[in-house]
């Protein structure tokens, strides 16, 4: 019954609207920021900002996981082909 309940409030953490969502893209080096209002979970277009490239970008979510001490979100971006695992905050 614990396991149903924590799934269910990652699912609502994940869906709703929130302040901005900031994490880190280790292989690209670089800080990213997921804006808020955005639903992130698999197989859904979401919108974040590259702060090494200093640009907004698309990209489709791939996955997400979520072990309770952190959050990994794995995209792919449609600018330019590659697939990205962001390190994300876990408020």
């Amino acid at each position: 019954m614990r396991n149903i309940v924590m799934a269910g409030c990652t699912m609502l953490a994940f869906s709703s609207p929130a302040a901005a969502w900031e994490g880190y893209d280790r292989k690209a080096g670089t800080y990213i920021e997921i804006e808020e209002g955005q639903a992130v979970h698999s197989r859904r277009e979401i919108e974040y900002y590259d702060f090494g490239r200093r640009e907004y970008r698309r990209g489709s979510v791939e996955a997400v996981h979520d072990d309770g001490a952190s959050v990994e979100i794995e995209v792919y971006d449609r600018h330019s082909g590659e697939y990205r695992t962001f390190e994300m905050a876990n408020e």
